[in-house]
């Protein structure tokens, strides 16, 4: 609960749009200034990523500075300044909308992309001239409730300890790597709210229910008590759960069971030690990417992972190689409109056609694990979105090279486990094949339902087809875990699925002992664990397994829920 920010796409902030006449010139001047921050960001963009990618990828930087120096785009920036008395925010958020008006009519693709360029130029003269969030909005003004269009991954990540009490987007899905991103920080989060820009402003008291789904918009003061006492049910029983970070994950019948934390960065790690995680499934390194100022270099990526490792749990870290593309693009890599991105060029298939860029990060990943070594740790290196066996073995050979070229300058290095995210429907029908060449496999379930289902998990209309608990779904993780017991190949969970009561309870009779979920889930997955037993769990998945819809699938374990853990029915997603 609380009161609204509204985040606009340029983060105009709450302040007035308009100037005195005695502030023009040096609102002038602060366009000015923050016109050559943007253009010496961008010379600095076009040579870094010409050295590490290559000049046809750098070129889009080119591109980008040619906007910003364009007389027509200045001067109607500079004229609504001085003639019209608007800040420069202000300013570029009215040609940001004229545009979009104007762009919206056609059906041009090249003309779309130059929209897509122009935004990218405005967004990045915007940092210069305020922060996207205010301290003192975020400080002074109690708990907020962020709500935006879509909240971007750099925003989340730098929210740090302020007090964000939950986050509204009109776009994305549970699964939205926004979503994630809040979730890792215990920050009730809800998507795909159309409209709500329009129904709220500054200061709108808000209740974020993120488990039903639900976000009242002032509510009445019956309904905010209701909700208050709520609230205060929840925060005591977190709390009390939180008080077994330092017990074992074990079943009612006294077997032991993996619970590690996803992560994207060094709070997070901390929050995955607090919260008595084991280790860290899942780290993903394209956060690193998303919220650098430009390009990580190798030794920038070396020294973010060793910082990473060292604060995990046990030093243990499986490292994910980028996983770009579909919801979460750079400007130098990934940035083509494509009709399907997320089935398109991204993941391992955008690191395959930039080899040079990928050895770069599987060095780095090398380099840390020989550190984590030092230290007792472990370090794994994962792949994502791999599809065939061919591409499994082209990795493993990228790797060799890379920790050749390491020897051979005499760089402390380790060899390191190497294994897959299964999250493509075809690497799952051919499974017993892939584990041949894989060290482990982690299952992706959030893109493995998606793929499946052929439904966009950040599309509204759609993502009501999302649903990890379908038959089919069942029927495929079923199949995977028991080939990979029966190879005796390891094998984790790291998708939402894993920090789902629900969900957890049929994994665990599946068979899975490795689950990696975000880290404030974890001591409700412990306290779940505590009174189930292999038995029973078994039981419920051959029930579950002979239902034929979601929702008999849904209500049934919902029941079986309700029976062995009454108390955690709060922290149950429906």
């Amino acid at each position: 609960m609380g009161a609204a920010y509204c985040i606009p796409e340029i983060f105009v902030g709450p302040d007035d749009p308009w100037l005195d006449q005695s502030d023009v010139i040096d609102e002038l001047s602060r366009y000015e200034a923050a016109c050559e921050k943007t253009a010496a960001d961008l010379r600095a963009l076009h040579q870094k990523v010409s050295s590490q990618v290559g000049p046809d990828e750098a070129a889009i930087f080119r591109a980008h500075e040619q906007i910003l120096r364009d007389p027509a785009f200045s001067g109607k920036i500079r004229r609504s300044i001085s003639q019209q008395h608007m800040t420069a925010q202000a300013a570029l958020q009215r040609l940001l909308d004229e545009y979009t008006q104007i762009f919206r009519r056609t059906k041009d693709e090249y003309l779309k992309e130059r929209l897509a360029d122009l935004r990218d130029v405005i967004v990045r003269l915007s940092g210069h001239l305020s922060p996207a969030l205010k301290d003192d909005m975020l400080s002074d003004s109690g708990p907020l409730i962020l709500v935006a269009d879509e909240i971007l991954p750099s925003q989340v990540i730098t929210l740090g300890d302020r007090t964000v009490a939950g986050i509204v987007t009109q776009r994305g899905g549970t699964t939205s790597h926004a979503a994630i991103l809040a979730r890792s920080r215990g920050i009730p989060a809800v998507s795909g709210v159309r409209g709500i820009l329009r129904q709220v402003a500054n200061g709108t008291l808000l209740v974020v229910d993120g488990r039903e789904g639900h976000v009242l918009v002032n509510p009445n003061s019956e309904v905010e008590s209701a909700y208050r006492k709520l609230q205060r049910e929840f925060v005591y029983l977190k709390d009390a759960l939180a008080e077994n970070r330092d017990q074992p994950a074990r079943s009612a019948d006294g077997h032991d069971v993996e619970l590690l934390a996803n992560i994207n960065n060094v709070a997070d790690a901390r929050a995955a030690v607090a919260m008595g995680a084991t280790g860290v499934g899942l780290f993903r390194t394209e956060y690193l990417f998303l919220t650098h100022r430009d390009v990580p270099d190798e030794d920038e990526q070396y020294e973010a992972y060793r910082e990473i490792i060292e604060a995990s749990p046990g030093h243990r870290v499986t490292i994910r190689t980028l996983d770009l593309g579909g919801d979460k693009t750079i400007p130098y890599l990934g940035h083509d409109r494509e009709a399907n991105p997320f089935m398109g060029w991204r993941s391992i298939r955008l690191s395959f056609e930039h080899p040079g860029f990928f050895a770069t990060q599987i060095r780095a990943a090398l380099r840390a694990a020989a550190d984590a070594k030092g230290s007792n740790g472990d370090v794994r290196l994962m792949f994502p979105m791999i599809t065939t066996l061919e591409e499994m073995r082209r990795v493993r050979g990228m790797v060799r090279r890379a920790y050749r070229q390491l020897q051979e300058k005499g760089v402390p290095c380790a060899p390191v486990p190497i294994g897959l995210m299964l999250e493509v429907p075809a690497a799952a029908v051919a499974i017993d094949s892939l584990l041949e060449v894989v060290d482990f496999v982690s299952i992706g379930s959030n893109d493995l339902v998606q793929y499946l289902m052929a439904a966009d998990r950040d599309n509204p209309k759609v993502s009501h087809l999302c649903q990890p608990l379908s038959p089919p779904v069942l029927r495929v993780l079923t199949n995977v875990i028991r080939a990979c017991r029966l190879a005796g190949k390891p094998v984790t969970l790291c998708g939402e699925m894993a920090g789902q009561p629900r969900a957890f309870v049929l994994l665990f009779g599946m068979g899975l002992r490795s689950f990696s979920m975000s880290p404030a889930l974890v001591p409700t997955i412990k306290e779940l664990l505590s009174h189930l037993s292999i038995e029973r769990a078994a039981e419920i998945h051959r029930h579950a397994l002979q239902l034929k819809t979601t929702g008999r699938v849904s209500r049934y374990l919902a029941e079986c829920l309700h029976d062995l853990a009454p108390g955690l029915e709060m922290f149950d997603v429906t």
